[in-house]
């Protein structure tokens, strides 16, 4: 048996889960923010069987590929001169996997 923690982009969390529903996998789902930008987060918890675990990492590096994102510019406040930004780009996506051993799944 084997737990699979996801961190993913929050926008990327409503697929990987339709995704993990379809494939009749279950996954608890938790919300969190942080990382740059402070971006929604969303945490996965997905007990499964030895055999599962390939699919699922699959599911997730499907689901949530990486990808180019620009940041967002902010604009000075009051009077003050305005800056001369430059977009700065940053990678979005992804996903943060920690898989462990379980020595009991126990649902009721």
């Amino acid at each position: 048996m084997r737990l699979i923690i996801a961190i993913v982009k929050g926008s990327d969390a409503p697929h990987l889960l339709d995704t993990l529903a379809e494939r009749h996998i279950g996954a608890t789902r938790l919300a969190a923010t942080g990382g740059f930008i402070s971006e929604g987060r969303t945490t996965f918890l997905i007990g499964v069987e030895d055999d599962r675990e390939d699919e699922v990492i699959d599911v997730i590096k499907e689901c949530c590929s990486k990808r180019i994102q620009a940041a967002p510019q902010f604009k000075p406040a009051g009077d003050q001169v305005p800056s001369i930004a430059m977009p700065v780009e940053y990678e979005a996506g992804g996903a943060i996997i920690f898989v462990t051993d379980v020595e009991a799944l126990i649902r009721f």
